[in-house]
This record gives structure tokens, C-alpha cells and sequence, in this order.
């Protein structure tokens, strides 16, 4: 059985469309539980030799260990950068509710959200 831990996978992107977009797939296909888009930041980055200042948005995405793979692989399908941003980071502590409701949502990979 895949590892049912919660992780949060942070992906930017270039507007909220994209990343709601992106989020409903995710969501629809049981890869995660929940994606939060935040509007508004900017990015100050390096590519191509440059510095760059750029407004982009960010996606906060709640899946399992288990399905952290195929949520990277699924971003990169759908995603229109080069490179995008993924990065995933392990949930130390949180309400055993909502740990556990995530756990439910997401599938895993196994047709159902059982934990």
C-alpha cells in the first residue's frame, strides 16, 4: 500500500487560470485532496543567465507520499513552463481531521479515497 503521509507540493505558475485549471485536474483525478491558488506574488528569480522580476501565482496542492510522483508527473503534463516549480515537503504535525480527510481524498492511484 502506497505511504498514506501528507504532503503539501507547492507549484507556481504564471496566473490563477493555469493553476485552477491544473488544480481541478488534480483534484478530479484523485491525485489530490485539495489545491489552494494564491494570486498576486511576485517572482524574483534567475533563468537564462538573468535576473528576473515577474508576477506569478502560487498553488499550494495536499496530496499523500504515496501519490507525490504522479502529482509531479501530472504537473509537468499540464503545466506551460520549461521548468516548473515543484516542491514537495512532508506535514510534521496538523488536525487529525484534516490529515485524515486529505488522506480520504486522495486515491493514490487506487480508484478509491481510502485511506
Amino acid at each position: 500500500m502506497p505511504e498514506r503521509s501528507v504532503r503539501i507540493v507547492f507549484v507556481s505558475g504564471p496566473d490563477a487560470e493555469t493553476l485552477q485549471s491544473m488544480g481541478r485536474v488534480l483534484v478530479e483525478e484523485g491525485l489530490a485532496a485539495c489545491v489552494n491558488v494564491f494570486p498576486g506574488i511576485t517572482s524574483v528569480y534567475r533563468w537564462e543567465g538573468e535576473t528576473r522580476v515577474e508576477p506569478e501565482c502560487m498553488a499550494m496542492i495536499k496530496t499523500t507520499e504515496g501519490c507525490v510522483q504522479a502529482v509531479r508527473l501530472r504537473v509537468a503534463d499540464l503545466h506551460p513552463y520549461d521548468v516548473p516549480e515543484f516542491v514537495a515537503v512532508k506535514v510534521a504535525e496538523g488536525s487529525p481531521a484534516y490529515l485524515r480527510w486529505v488522506r480520504e481524498s486522495v486515491t493514490d492511484g487506487s480508484g478509491d479515497g481510502e485511506a
